[in-house]
Protein backbone atom coordinates (compact mmCIF):
# COMPACT_ATOMS: atom_id res chain seq x y z
CA UNK A 1 0.00 0.00 0.00
CA UNK A 2 1.33 3.43 -0.96
CA UNK A 3 2.23 5.95 1.75
CA UNK A 4 -0.56 8.26 0.64
CA UNK A 5 -3.04 5.36 0.94
CA UNK A 6 -1.72 4.50 4.40
CA UNK A 7 -2.23 8.12 5.45
CA UNK A 8 -5.72 8.33 4.03
CA UNK A 9 -6.83 4.92 5.33
CA UNK A 10 -6.29 5.77 9.01
CA UNK A 11 -8.66 8.10 10.79
CA UNK A 12 -5.95 8.81 13.37
CA UNK A 13 -2.69 10.63 12.62
CA UNK A 14 -0.21 8.03 11.36
CA UNK A 15 3.12 7.50 13.08
CA UNK A 16 6.27 7.38 10.95
CA UNK A 17 9.95 8.04 11.47
CA UNK A 18 13.24 8.49 9.68
CA UNK A 19 16.43 6.52 10.22
CA UNK A 20 19.99 6.66 8.92
CA UNK A 21 21.69 3.75 7.15
CA UNK A 22 24.54 2.25 9.18
CA UNK A 23 27.98 3.76 8.82
CA UNK A 24 30.08 2.05 6.18
CA UNK A 25 31.54 -1.16 7.56
CA UNK A 26 28.90 -1.53 10.28
CA UNK A 27 26.10 -4.06 10.15
CA UNK A 28 22.43 -3.21 10.09
CA UNK A 29 21.63 -4.36 13.63
CA UNK A 30 21.65 -0.85 15.09
CA UNK A 31 19.00 0.13 12.56
CA UNK A 32 16.94 -2.90 13.54
CA UNK A 33 17.36 -1.99 17.22
CA UNK A 34 15.77 1.43 16.62
CA UNK A 35 12.91 -0.10 14.64
CA UNK A 36 12.34 -2.79 17.27
CA UNK A 37 11.96 -0.09 19.93
CA UNK A 38 9.47 1.92 17.88
CA UNK A 39 7.40 -0.91 16.37
CA UNK A 40 4.98 -0.92 19.30
CA UNK A 41 3.60 2.40 18.08
CA UNK A 42 2.53 0.88 14.74
CA UNK A 43 4.62 2.91 12.27
CA UNK A 44 2.94 2.99 8.89
CA UNK A 45 6.17 3.71 7.02
CA UNK A 46 9.86 4.24 7.70
CA UNK A 47 12.08 6.69 5.80
CA UNK A 48 15.74 5.93 5.08
CA UNK A 49 18.07 8.86 4.46
CA UNK A 50 20.50 9.01 1.55
CA UNK A 51 24.00 10.48 1.75
CA UNK A 52 26.41 11.80 -0.85
CA UNK A 53 30.18 11.44 -0.68
CA UNK A 54 31.95 13.96 1.50
CA UNK A 55 35.53 14.97 2.08
CA UNK A 56 37.40 13.58 5.08
CA UNK A 57 40.97 14.26 6.13
CA UNK A 58 43.24 11.22 6.18
CA UNK A 59 46.87 11.11 7.39
CA UNK A 60 49.37 10.01 4.75
CA UNK A 61 52.57 7.94 5.24
CA UNK A 62 54.70 11.07 4.79
CA UNK A 63 52.86 12.83 7.64
CA UNK A 64 50.77 15.05 5.41
CA UNK A 65 46.99 15.26 5.47
CA UNK A 66 45.00 14.54 2.37
CA UNK A 67 41.32 15.28 1.76
CA UNK A 68 39.64 12.28 0.15
CA UNK A 69 36.02 11.66 -0.83
CA UNK A 70 34.22 9.04 1.25
CA UNK A 71 30.61 7.95 1.33
CA UNK A 72 30.07 7.33 5.03
CA UNK A 73 26.58 5.84 4.86
CA UNK A 74 26.03 3.88 1.67
CA UNK A 75 23.04 1.71 1.01
CA UNK A 76 19.68 3.47 1.39
CA UNK A 77 18.31 1.26 -1.41
CA UNK A 78 19.56 -1.94 0.22
CA UNK A 79 18.51 -0.83 3.71
CA UNK A 80 15.01 0.01 2.48
CA UNK A 81 14.65 -3.44 0.93
CA UNK A 82 16.01 -5.11 4.08
CA UNK A 83 13.55 -3.25 6.32
CA UNK A 84 10.56 -3.95 4.12
CA UNK A 85 11.49 -7.62 3.85
CA UNK A 86 12.15 -8.08 7.58
CA UNK A 87 9.25 -6.11 9.03
CA UNK A 88 6.62 -5.88 6.31
CA UNK A 89 6.52 -2.11 6.91
CA UNK A 90 6.54 0.22 3.91
CA UNK A 91 10.08 1.57 3.45
CA UNK A 92 10.67 4.97 1.88
CA UNK A 93 14.25 5.58 0.69
CA UNK A 94 15.29 9.17 0.09
CA UNK A 95 16.35 9.91 -3.47
CA UNK A 96 18.42 13.09 -3.64
CA UNK A 97 19.92 15.34 -6.31
CA UNK A 98 23.07 16.52 -4.59
CA UNK A 99 26.08 14.29 -5.10
CA UNK A 100 24.40 11.81 -7.45
CA UNK A 101 24.37 11.68 -11.24
CA UNK A 102 21.17 11.19 -13.17
CA UNK A 103 22.55 7.80 -14.28
CA UNK A 104 23.07 6.75 -10.66
CA UNK A 105 19.50 7.77 -9.94
CA UNK A 106 18.22 5.70 -12.86
CA UNK A 107 20.03 2.61 -11.64
CA UNK A 108 18.69 3.20 -8.12
CA UNK A 109 15.16 3.29 -9.55
CA UNK A 110 15.80 0.08 -11.49
CA UNK A 111 17.09 -1.67 -8.36
CA UNK A 112 14.19 -0.43 -6.22
CA UNK A 113 11.71 -1.65 -8.83
CA UNK A 114 13.34 -5.09 -8.80
CA UNK A 115 13.29 -5.15 -4.98
CA UNK A 116 9.61 -4.20 -4.68
CA UNK A 117 10.21 -0.84 -3.00
CA UNK A 118 7.81 1.59 -4.66
CA UNK A 119 7.61 4.59 -2.30
CA UNK A 120 10.17 7.39 -2.38
CA UNK A 121 10.88 10.77 -0.83
CA UNK A 122 12.39 13.08 -3.45
CA UNK A 123 14.74 15.77 -2.14
CA UNK A 124 17.34 18.22 -3.35
CA UNK A 125 19.74 17.19 -0.61
CA UNK A 126 22.31 18.92 1.56
CA UNK A 127 25.50 20.37 0.06
CA UNK A 128 27.31 20.49 3.42
CA UNK A 129 30.83 19.05 3.14
CA UNK A 130 29.95 17.55 -0.23
CA UNK A 131 32.81 16.12 -2.27
CA UNK A 132 33.61 17.62 -5.67
CA UNK A 133 30.57 18.88 -7.55
CA UNK A 134 29.32 16.70 -10.38
CA UNK A 135 29.84 18.44 -13.75
CA UNK A 136 26.87 20.53 -14.94
CA UNK A 137 24.27 18.53 -16.80
CA UNK A 138 25.14 15.24 -15.10
CA UNK A 139 22.98 15.72 -12.01
CA UNK A 140 19.74 17.45 -11.16
CA UNK A 141 19.85 20.93 -9.68
CA UNK A 142 16.42 20.81 -8.07
CA UNK A 143 14.02 18.26 -6.64
CA UNK A 144 11.46 19.20 -9.29
CA UNK A 145 13.97 18.08 -11.97
CA UNK A 146 14.46 14.79 -10.13
CA UNK A 147 10.68 14.48 -9.98
CA UNK A 148 10.48 14.63 -13.77
CA UNK A 149 13.00 11.79 -14.10
CA UNK A 150 10.90 9.60 -11.80
CA UNK A 151 7.76 10.51 -13.73
CA UNK A 152 9.42 9.51 -17.01
CA UNK A 153 10.66 6.26 -15.47
CA UNK A 154 7.09 5.49 -14.40
CA UNK A 155 6.08 5.89 -18.05
CA UNK A 156 8.83 3.54 -19.24
CA UNK A 157 11.15 6.23 -20.61
CA UNK A 158 14.89 6.02 -19.85
CA UNK A 159 17.29 8.95 -19.51
CA UNK A 160 18.45 8.56 -23.09
CA UNK A 161 14.87 8.58 -24.32
CA UNK A 162 14.79 4.84 -24.98
CA UNK A 163 11.58 2.99 -24.19
CA UNK A 164 11.51 0.07 -21.80
CA UNK A 165 8.79 -2.08 -20.28
CA UNK A 166 6.68 0.26 -18.16
CA UNK A 167 6.90 -0.68 -14.45
CA UNK A 168 3.91 -2.72 -13.34
CA UNK A 169 3.87 -0.74 -10.09
CA UNK A 170 4.85 2.90 -10.66
CA UNK A 171 6.74 4.80 -7.98
CA UNK A 172 4.72 6.92 -5.58
CA UNK A 173 6.46 9.72 -3.78
CA UNK A 174 6.32 12.59 -1.36
CA UNK A 175 8.43 15.75 -1.32
CA UNK A 176 9.63 18.34 1.18
CA UNK A 177 8.17 21.68 2.22
CA UNK A 178 9.31 24.44 4.55
CA UNK A 179 6.93 26.17 7.01
CA UNK A 180 9.67 28.70 7.80
CA UNK A 181 10.82 29.16 4.18
CA UNK A 182 13.63 27.34 2.44
CA UNK A 183 16.97 29.02 3.09
CA UNK A 184 17.43 29.80 -0.61
CA UNK A 185 13.88 30.96 -1.31
CA UNK A 186 13.56 34.72 -1.84
CA UNK A 187 10.21 34.81 -0.04
CA UNK A 188 7.40 32.61 1.23
CA UNK A 189 5.34 33.18 -1.93
CA UNK A 190 8.12 31.47 -3.88
CA UNK A 191 8.05 28.51 -1.48
CA UNK A 192 4.29 28.18 -1.89
CA UNK A 193 4.65 28.31 -5.67
CA UNK A 194 7.20 25.49 -5.78
CA UNK A 195 5.22 23.38 -3.32
CA UNK A 196 2.33 23.73 -5.75
CA UNK A 197 4.55 22.70 -8.67
CA UNK A 198 5.63 19.57 -6.80
CA UNK A 199 2.02 18.58 -6.17
CA UNK A 200 0.86 19.48 -9.68
CA UNK A 201 3.58 17.22 -11.11
CA UNK A 202 2.81 14.20 -8.96
CA UNK A 203 3.82 14.51 -5.29
CA UNK A 204 1.19 12.66 -3.28
CA UNK A 205 2.01 14.37 0.01
CA UNK A 206 4.44 16.86 1.53
CA UNK A 207 6.52 16.45 4.67
CA UNK A 208 7.88 19.49 6.48
CA UNK A 209 11.31 20.44 7.64
CA UNK A 210 11.46 20.29 11.43
CA UNK A 211 9.74 23.13 13.28
CA UNK A 212 9.07 23.95 16.92
CA UNK A 213 6.33 26.54 16.63
CA UNK A 214 3.01 25.01 15.57
CA UNK A 215 1.59 28.42 14.65
CA UNK A 216 4.04 28.55 11.74
CA UNK A 217 2.90 25.13 10.51
CA UNK A 218 -0.79 26.13 10.70
CA UNK A 219 -0.15 29.40 8.86
CA UNK A 220 1.85 27.58 6.19
CA UNK A 221 -0.84 24.95 5.60
CA UNK A 222 -3.49 27.66 5.44
CA UNK A 223 -1.52 29.40 2.68
CA UNK A 224 -1.11 26.12 0.81
CA UNK A 225 -4.84 25.47 0.97
CA UNK A 226 -5.59 29.00 -0.19
CA UNK A 227 -3.35 28.28 -3.17
CA UNK A 228 -5.29 25.14 -4.04
CA UNK A 229 -2.72 22.68 -2.66
CA UNK A 230 -4.79 20.02 -0.92
CA UNK A 231 -2.44 17.05 -0.38
CA UNK A 232 -1.60 15.91 3.18
CA UNK A 233 1.12 18.01 4.82
CA UNK A 234 2.94 15.85 7.37
CA UNK A 235 4.60 17.71 10.27
CA UNK A 236 8.25 16.82 10.80
CA UNK A 237 9.14 16.60 14.51
CA UNK A 238 12.66 16.71 15.95
CA UNK A 239 13.03 16.55 19.75
CA UNK A 240 15.85 18.63 21.19
CA UNK A 241 18.35 16.28 22.84
CA UNK A 242 21.41 18.47 23.46
CA UNK A 243 21.70 21.88 25.10
CA UNK A 244 23.88 23.04 22.19
CA UNK A 245 20.94 22.60 19.81
CA UNK A 246 19.47 25.83 21.13
CA UNK A 247 21.87 27.63 18.77
CA UNK A 248 22.80 24.79 16.41
CA UNK A 249 19.35 23.93 15.01
CA UNK A 250 18.49 27.49 13.94
CA UNK A 251 21.90 27.78 12.26
CA UNK A 252 21.84 24.45 10.41
CA UNK A 253 18.13 23.98 9.66
CA UNK A 254 16.88 27.60 9.80
CA UNK A 255 14.28 26.51 12.38
CA UNK A 256 13.31 29.14 14.94
CA UNK A 257 13.27 28.09 18.58
CA UNK A 258 10.23 29.71 20.30
CA UNK A 259 11.22 31.84 23.28
CA UNK A 260 9.24 29.62 25.66
CA UNK A 261 11.37 26.63 24.65
CA UNK A 262 14.57 28.67 24.48
CA UNK A 263 14.01 29.95 28.03
CA UNK A 264 13.62 26.40 29.33
CA UNK A 265 16.72 25.20 27.49
CA UNK A 266 18.79 28.07 28.91
CA UNK A 267 17.97 26.77 32.40
CA UNK A 268 19.36 23.30 31.60
CA UNK A 269 22.64 22.51 33.33
CA UNK A 270 23.47 19.47 31.18
CA UNK A 271 22.29 17.45 28.19
CA UNK A 272 20.11 15.16 30.30
CA UNK A 273 18.04 18.15 31.39
CA UNK A 274 17.94 19.46 27.83
CA UNK A 275 16.75 16.07 26.61
CA UNK A 276 13.94 15.99 29.17
CA UNK A 277 12.94 19.52 28.18
CA UNK A 278 12.90 18.50 24.52
CA UNK A 279 10.64 15.54 25.26
CA UNK A 280 8.19 17.66 27.25
CA UNK A 281 8.03 20.31 24.52
CA UNK A 282 7.53 17.74 21.76
CA UNK A 283 4.73 16.01 23.69
CA UNK A 284 2.86 19.30 24.02
CA UNK A 285 3.61 20.16 20.41
CA UNK A 286 2.33 16.79 19.13
CA UNK A 287 -0.80 16.84 21.27
CA UNK A 288 -1.68 20.25 19.86
CA UNK A 289 -1.05 19.07 16.29
CA UNK A 290 -3.22 15.99 16.80
CA UNK A 291 -6.01 18.10 18.32
CA UNK A 292 -5.91 20.21 15.16
CA UNK A 293 -6.31 17.23 12.85
CA UNK A 294 -2.91 16.67 11.27
CA UNK A 295 -2.74 13.61 9.01
CA UNK A 296 0.38 12.23 10.65
CA UNK A 297 3.50 12.90 12.68
CA UNK A 298 6.90 12.16 11.18
CA UNK A 299 9.85 11.95 13.59
CA UNK A 300 13.50 12.63 12.84
CA UNK A 301 15.21 10.08 15.08
CA UNK A 302 18.91 10.86 14.54
CA UNK A 303 20.42 10.89 18.05
CA UNK A 304 16.85 11.05 19.36
CA UNK A 305 15.33 7.55 19.22
CA UNK A 306 15.03 7.37 23.02
CA UNK A 307 13.18 10.68 23.07
CA UNK A 308 10.90 9.66 20.20
CA UNK A 309 10.02 6.48 22.09
CA UNK A 310 9.05 8.48 25.18
CA UNK A 311 7.02 10.94 23.13
CA UNK A 312 5.22 8.26 21.15
CA UNK A 313 4.31 6.42 24.35
CA UNK A 314 2.46 9.52 25.51
CA UNK A 315 0.60 10.35 22.31
CA UNK A 316 -0.04 7.09 20.40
Amino acid sequence: MRVIDLINADRRPVFSFEILPPLKGNNIQKVYDVIDRLREFDPKYINITSHHSEYVEKPQPDGSIRRVPVRRRPGSVAVAAAIQNRYGITAVPHIICRGFTREETEYALIDLNFLGVYDLLLLRGDSKNMAAEIPPGHSHLYATDLQQQVNLFNRGIALDGARFEQPETPFSYGMACYPEKHEEAPNMESDIFYAGEKVKNGAGYLVTQMFFDNAKYYAFVERLRAGGIDVPVIPGIKPVVFASQLTLLPKVFRSDIPEALAAELRKCRNDDEAKATGVEWSIRQCRDLIANGVPGLHFYTFMASDSVCRIAREIF
